[in-house]
């Protein structure tokens, strides 16, 4: 039966009945955990100006981050595209769902088409890799050797904006093995293998607290040859503002004892 509805149902983002199923997941979405969405300086930003909305964790999967897409009306923008996993688009009904509501697969093509478009592109940046090495009790970035965003970002010359999301990682139980032998398999088959539930057991994310806090845009100068060395420049001062803003707001987003590793 869902594979039928999956044929029947179209992939339209123009959809009316898609925008109606957006605009409840929108309005409803936030609230159901809740999520609060701290901007630091809302007046830094240009609802008529793209930018690249880096954020960070994955976690098991970055619900959090979905808050900022526009359909939600708590990010200052007008137009908003959230780079997901090709895998996203697989199951049935989802890739309709995640179509619906600004979602579309994170590939180099898209993420510039986009941007050239004006619409800002959430991505994360360490992406399912950080499932490899999540550990309870604190979060962990995948990012050192991450720096096709930030090339892109110079490319276009969009500004560049860290974000962190807190209590993330808390809306699902999970476990996995440890060890380098776990590490290796997971490498080798591409995919983290480790148990998840939540409410009932379920797939369905325990009604948890999270916190997304918005840090200020680093303006960029559209380069579109950017030397390694600029890339490498840009870089660290993202992950040096990123790493700033986790500690500045953790205490008050109730998480004043994590630690973030950037690996």
């Amino acid at each position: 039966m869902l594979m039928v509805l999956n044929t029947l149902i179209p992939v339209d983002d123009q959809s009316k009945f898609g925008g109606r199923v957006a605009r409840y997941i929108g309005k409803y979405g936030p609230g159901y955990f809740p999520t609060t969405v701290l901007i630091e300086d809302i007046q830094s930003f240009d609802p008529n100006q793209a930018y690249v909305l880096a954020a960070e964790p994955h976690s098991i999967f970055p619900i959090g981050c979905l808050s900022l897409l526009n359909i939600t009306g708590l990010m200052p923008l007008s137009k908003t595209k959230g780079l997901a996993s090709n895998a996203t688009f697989y199951p049935p009904l989802l890739r309709q769902v995640g179509t619906w509501t600004g979602l579309v697969p994170a590939t180099k093509k898209n993420f510039v088409k986009y941007l050239e478009a004006g619409y800002s592109c959430i991505v994360i940046p360490g992406g399912v890799q950080e499932i490899f090495y999540m550990e309870h009790g604190s979060e962990v970035a995948y990012l050192k050797k991450r720096q096709g965003f930030v090339r892109i970002a110079i490319e276009t010359g969009r500004p560049l904006v860290p974000i962190f999301c807190f209590g993330q990682t808390n809306v699902y139980n999970w476990w996995k093995p440890k060890g380098d032998l776990y590490t290796r398999i997971a490498r080798a088959i591409r995919f983290a293998p480790l148990l998840y539930w939540g409410m009932f057991g379920t797939h369905i994310p325990y009604r948890r607290p999270m916190h997304v806090i918005v840090g200020r845009p680093i303006e960029l100068k559209r380069n579109p040859n950017p030397s390694k060395e600029e890339v490498a420049e840009v870089h660290a001062l993202f992950v040096s503002k990123l790493e700033q803003l986790c500690q500045r707001h953790k205490a008050a987003a109730g998480h004043a004892d994590i630690q973030l590793r950037v690996i």
